[in-house]
């Protein structure tokens, strides 16, 4: 599972309006093209034929973001008689494609495509986790649909992207190059663990609420009275060393962890029944830590 959250800094305020909403994705869009773009240059630049492969998968990358691009742009005078201007941003856009994991494929010289591809792939992942939020966030229904459109849309590439990446992957093993210990992943058993956890943690939270926070809260979490009723009976004690002593914090926590479980799942999935399973479980638990996030918010 991941250490780190796959956005460093997510939406927490609502997009107002589709001129924002398409500033935004064409910031992401052209900075991704330009990260993609100067990679590739710099690796032709220096004259590095070892590169070349992996310079053709960035070149590649390039391309699908200008197609991007230029869709976006269409889309956006298609709906607001405009083109998207950064003007509109409602806040600094988050690189989606970080530099410095860009920086890591530009030092080494053991870089591969399938490292290209793997990149990419967690580009489109992170649109996926950033979408879902601000769709979570929205208070205007069209505003929250074309939101979830662009969710919907970053997982179809992610899944063009991983079989990319896999036919990649197969390469390195025919020419014997697999890294041994390539990381491994949990099985899904461990999320059951942490709902069940995530639940716990809800109910020792809503225990320290008014009626109505508590009400509020329960709805936040998608949950019942008889979840909550069900749930009292079997609180576990909080450990001693517990080093989160504040139950919003571990409410958030868990829910955190079990977003990035299942985007896991769904980055290792095998068939296209598991996959469905993993995006939609991974959609509504990011759907839920934006709603608890924005709830435990009000409560300061």
């Amino acid at each position: 599972m991941r250490n780190t959250p796959l956005l460093t800094a997510p939406p927490t305020n609502a997009v107002t309006g589709f001129a924002e909403l398409y500033a935004i994705a064409l910031a992401q869009a052209e900075r991704a093209a330009t990260s993609y773009h100067e990679l590739a240059t710099s690796f032709a630049d220096r004259g590095e034929q070892a590169m070349g492969p992996v310079r053709d998968v960035l070149e590649t990358l390039h391309e699908r973001e200008q197609d991007r691009i230029d869709e976006l742009r269409l889309r956006c005078l298609a709906t607001t008689s405009k083109t998207p201007s950064p003007r509109t941003l409602p806040w600094p856009v988050e690189d989606l494609v970080p530099a410095e994991e860009l920086a890591d494929l530009a030092v080494s010289a053991l870089s591969t495509p399938y490292q290209a591809w793997a990149i990419a792939v967690r580009h489109r992942q992170r649109a996926f986790v950033f979408w879902t939020y601000v769709a979570a966030h929205a208070t205007r229904p069209v505003i929250r649909g074309a939101s979830e459109t662009m969710a919907r849309e970053a997982l179809a590439e992610a899944d063009l992207l991983r079989r990319e990446r896999r036919l990649a992957w197969r390469a390195l093993q025919a020419g014997g190059q697999v890294d041994a210990e390539r990381r491994a992943f949990d099985d899904m058993s461990s999320a059951a663990l942490l709902e069940s956890l995530l639940l716990k943690e809800i109910i020792r939270w809503a225990q320290g609420l008014q009626p109505a926070e508590r009400e509020g809260l329960i709805q936040t979490a998608g949950l019942a009275i008889d979840d909550l009723a069900a749930a009292t009976a079997e609180l576990p004690g909080i450990p001693e060393d517990d080093p989160i002593g504040d139950p919003a914090a571990r409410v958030i926590r868990y829910a955190e962890q079990l977003a990035s479980r299942y985007l896991d799942e769904s980055d290792r999935a095998t068939d296209q029944a598991e996959l469905d399973l993993a995006q939609n479980l991974a959609s509504s638990s990011i759907g839920r830590l934006a709603r608890l996030r924005a709830f435990a918010i009000t409560l300061r």
